[in-house]
């Protein structure tokens, strides 16, 4: 599988010297100005390498999900810092390399040839259908993004960047694997750990967004006895936070 890349960034020195090495080394690559688009592109798609602007609003968290991928799916994550950004919170978010500004071509060669052999596929790691979509949680002003590990009528399980907080009137909105189709729904967070993991039960739904939920689990085989399995939290890592 040949290489690609996912820059993350709005200063134009440092894309334009990413591109012309990149092009150099043979690596693919797109561009996105957020953290946010780049979360989606990541979650939709396969990328090799992540080199994202930590000057940039959200850039942690982007960084920490990219770490959350399956091991055949995780991007190498090179983190673009300038003199003023703090560079312990980067290696706090996973990231594996650091650029620093001003872009120096000599430099980016070296750190990507570095890289270049963790971003080679690892033929030991099959792949594997999960679900790829981002569930969106509204706390206050906030909006968290989170990867959804399963689901069910009654709710789903997740995986976010960081423990959610204690909530009981969450709003959320999620794309159905495979579609165009939004379920939009209000959850009660029932259990988190402290790795972000949590488990969601929808107590409200909108009809529409009910139905295309009830055709999606029943085009894909889903059984009623998952429901509760879903819900609960997983046997492995930390205990799960209780909420009360």
């Amino acid at each position: 599988m040949k290489l690609n890349a996912l820059v993350v960034s709005r200063d134009q020195p440092s894309l334009r010297v990413l591109a012309a090495v990149l092009d150099v080394l043979e690596i693919e690559h797109q561009a996105c100005s957020s953290s946010a688009e780049a979360v989606e592109l990541l979650v939709h798609g396969h990328h090799s390498a992540l080199l994202l602007d930590f000057d940039l609003p959200g850039a942690g968290q982007g960084a920490r999900m990219a770490h959350m991928a399956s091991p055949q799916r995780r991007p190498v994550v090179f983190a673009i810092v300038s003199a003023f950004t703090p560079v312990g919170g980067a290696f706090q978010s996973g990231v594996n390399f650091i650029l620093y500004k001003p872009m120096v071509c000599e430099q980016v060669v070296r750190s990507l040839r570095a890289g270049e052999r963790l971003m080679k596929p690892n033929p030991r790691h099959s792949p594997r259908h999960q679900l790829e979509t981002l569930v969106y949680l509204q706390f206050g002003v906030t909006a968290m993004p989170a990867i959804v590990l399963d689901l069910s009528e009654q709710g789903l399980a997740l995986q976010a960047p960081e423990p959610l907080p204690r909530a009981h009137h969450v709003p959320l909105h999620f794309v159905l694997p495979g579609t165009a189709l939004s379920v939009e729904a209000t959850g009660e967070v029932i259990w988190a750990d402290d790795d972000g993991r949590a488990g969601i039960f929808f107590s409200d739904l909108t009809a529409a967004s009910r139905n295309h939920l009830r055709n999606w689990l029943s085009k894909r085989g889903a059984k009623t006895k998952n429901a509760v399995r879903v819900l609960l939290p997983s046997r492995r890592g930390r205990p799960a936070r209780e909420l009360l």
